[in-house]
């Protein structure tokens, strides 16, 4: 007596499920080539305020370095706003994200999250780092006031440019609100924050 051996049923949920784990392992073979993207990091989001905070000091001392003249803007401004690193999507466009914090007085005001500029990160994602300097009390106030603050839209944003001497021009320091964005080489030259919207968030 011959028995046929025939494979086992699976329901339809089942294979649904072999299915989508298929094509999610090859989306994961794709993302191997690039080479630039950032590896995933508990850290990576700041999601304490400790964490957030520190990473904050440790980006205006950079600053500090890479940008001679920063320090007496900060020091002379009415506050200043700093993502210690903000990261360029490259699987799905103008994915840009972080999270900073405000400083007013050298002290933390407030907590931010920053989405949907275009910085001039290339294929495969990259981190930057973002510093907003508030030079005047009112274009502050205008910024705490709203509840979604965009670049271009709410405030005219200045990028931040360094001089042949390596320090900050007088141009510069004298708007209402600059920018610097700084790149694992120093400062990121020709960029655009326009449309950078900035909102309020707990931590």
């Amino acid at each position: 007596m011959r028995t046929s051996l025939s494979a086992p049923a699976f329901p339809r949920s089942t294979g649904l499920v072999l299915a989508l784990a298929l094509g999610a392992a090859g989306l994961a073979g794709c993302t191997t080539t690039l080479d630039n993207a950032p590896p995933p990091s508990s850290n990576s989001s700041f999601s304490t305020a400790a964490k957030l905070d520190a990473a904050v000091n440790t980006t205006l001392q950079r600053l500090y370095t890479v940008a001679p003249g920063s320090r007496e803007m900060v020091q002379k401004a009415a506050g200043v706003l700093v993502f210690p690193e903000v990261i360029g999507g490259a699987l799905i466009i103008g994915a840009e994200h972080g999270r900073g914090a405000l400083r007013v007085g050298g002290r933390t005001a407030g907590y931010y999250s920053t989405t949907g500029a275009s910085v001039g990160w290339q294929v495969g994602g990259q981190s930057k780092s973002v510093v907003y300097i508030f030079s005047t009390r009112d274009a502050l106030h205008k910024f705490q006031a709203s509840k979604g603050w965009t670049a271009g839209a709410d405030a005219t944003v200045a990028i931040g440019k360094v001089g042949a001497n390596g320090s900050v021009d007088s141009e510069t320091a004298q708007q209402p609100v600059v920018s610097f964005v700084m790149n694992n080489v120093g400062i990121e030259v020709g960029v655009s924050l326009t449309g950078a919207k900035i909102s309020p968030i707990t931590l």
